[in-house]
């Protein structure tokens, strides 16, 4: 029997086991958007999973929708980020850097003077987003035209370009979550009317045009994309999410790319994950919805492994609080509770400084 604890080989790169960290947002990269030492230190922490994947980075100056996140757009950000990723290495882990544009997720005053949100369609998500102003609610995007959707696509794999020059292993495209990505699968946030939108096949469009041009920048092998079909986060619409992502899949899937990380909003999107993993053939890394007593999703998720449900999980929360995770999920704990304060922004605190089983 397979479990999460077996090594795995993802299209050529040898991973020591199958638990994965997830991305998440921690809003510690200052105004130019350039990680720290501190983050070099955060990430090795947690080089014994599987594969790290890294917080959102924006592809692009207008791509960003939070404060103090990183991005992979600038010299000085991708030269910073080769600290962090030699700090992985020198450890023995496997890092892929998540490229997260927000499209309509954020506010004009985050982003540099003249530039707007902007999306799949003109239509403002319910919601706010904090800002050194406070909280603001969300803007009405500007839609991207024809040549812009190009050169956003463009923008991706330059991104990917400076990953891969800054020591990643890969790249995973963010295609959940409710941002530009996904916006432009859900019906509810494209209601264009160009090749771009409508049907289920011009919807998946978008995001297939940016992993196949990431795919050629810098190799399938080293080319992921994570999806959250039917999840309703930043006011996503998805009554009906199969077509849609049934089409993706299968443009995905002659394509060879790393992985296709799934991340389940809730349990009613069990099916749908396991026709999708029929669909595709390449390493499957699910997310799955966290249990009601828990922190996070914790130990009780490594039986998707060993079930065939999924080849890797991913762990988010859990893996937050917890730098050495691997070694608690062998034990089924115990651990450390997360610092929710700290989860964006600030200093060392909720951040590098949770304790390892060893105490140190």
């Amino acid at each position: 029997m397979t479990t999460a604890f077996d090594p795995i080989d993802l299209a050529g790169t040898r991973l020591a086991n199958r638990v994965a960290m997830a991305p998440m947002t921690r809003s510690r990269a200052g105004a130019a958007g350039v990680p720290t030492a501190l983050t070099a230190e955060y990430y090795a922490q947690r080089a014994t999973a599987g594969l790290i994947i890294t917080e959102g980075v924006q592809p692009s100056a207008v791509g960003q929708g939070y404060p103090d996140t990183p991005g992979l757009h600038s010299p000085e950000q991708t030269a910073a980020w080769r600290a962090v990723t030699d700090a992985v290495h020198a450890r023995g882990g496997r890092i892929f850097a998540q490229l997260m544009h927000t499209g309509r997720i954020g506010h004009p005053s985050l982003l540099p003077d003249g530039l707007v949100n902007v999306g799949a369609s003109p239509v403002a998500a319910q919601g706010e987003v904090y800002t050194a102003e406070g909280a603001k609610a969300f803007v009405t995007p500007r839609e991207l035209t024809d040549t812009e959707v190009h050169a956003t696509v463009a923008d991706f794999a330059s991104a990917a370009r400076n990953a891969v020059d800054a020591g990643f292993d890969g790249v995973e495209l963010h295609g959940a979550n409710g941002y530009l990505i996904h916006q432009f699968l859900a019906a509810g946030s494209n209601v264009r009317t160009d090749a771009w939108g409508g049907s289920p096949v011009a919807r998946a469009r978008f995001a297939v045009a940016v992993t196949e041009a990431v795919a050629a920048e810098i190799g399938a092998a080293r080319t992921a994309l994570r999806i959250s079909p039917g999840n309703g986060f930043n006011d996503i619409s998805e009554p009906d999410p199969e077509p849609v992502y049934t089409e993706l899949v299968r443009r995905l899937e002659p394509l060879g790319i790393a992985y296709l990380h799934l991340s389940e909003g809730s349990a009613r999107i069990r099916e749908l994950t396991h026709t999708l993993r029929k669909l595709f053939s390449g390493v499957l890394i699910l997310n799955p919805p966290s249990p009601d007593d828990a922190d996070g999703t914790d130990h009780r998720a490594l039986a998707l492994v060993e079930d065939g449900t999924a080849d890797m999980v991913a762990f988010g929360t859990l893996f937050l609080a917890n730098p050495d995770l691997p070694a608690r999920l062998r034990t089924a704990g115990p651990y450390n509770p997360p610092h929710r304060p700290s989860f964006y922004g600030g200093d060392a605190r909720g951040y590098t400084d949770y304790p390892t089983l060893d105490g140190s």
